[in-house]
């Protein structure tokens, strides 16, 4: 019986707290997209170039969408604004990065693998389909609609 009160106490203190994880999420996603937003933005005409040598079309127009979208993220993903709208163009943007960088390096990070890129995929795809959660601007608009 002290075992079910434990957990049950347990469960309704973590409850208050459901809305971390979603918070974390977006959290992480918006750091770390920021540095290569930056960087991109800080060299765009070497992005685009670079983006033409792996085959990328359109690479200069290519590069600034990527930069933008990425930039856009940043701020949408930590206001929590927008959050499954934005979470699309970032899945696809980690989807081209994966087959056009990370692929042919395989799995693992260390050897700039797709490793980064898919768990960034893995945390849009969760929002895309959870949503914000409880701590963002979509919910607060949500509420007084």
């Amino acid at each position: 019986m002290k075992i079910k009160q434990t957990y049950s106490y347990l469960s309704d203190q973590l409850k208050k707290a459901d809305f971390l994880p979603l918070l974390l999420i977006r959290l992480t996603l918006a750091y770390g997209f920021y540095t290569p937003a930056r960087m991109k933005w800080n060299d765009i005409n070497a992005i685009g170039e670079w983006f033409g040598t792996i085959g990328i079309p359109a690479p200069y127009f290519n590069a600034c969408l990527a930069a933008g979208t990425e930039a856009l993220g940043v701020v949408l993903l930590i206001l929590g604004l927008g959050t499954r709208l934005i979470s699309i163009p970032l899945m696809i943007t980690m989807i081209v990065a994966i087959v056009t960088v990370h692929w042919a390096n395989g799995f693992e990070a260390g050897e700039n693998g797709y490793e980064i890129p898919m768990y960034y995929l893995l945390m849009l795809f969760t929002l895309l389909i959870l949503g914000p959660g409880k701590a963002s601007l979509d919910e607060l608009i949500r509420k007084k609609n």
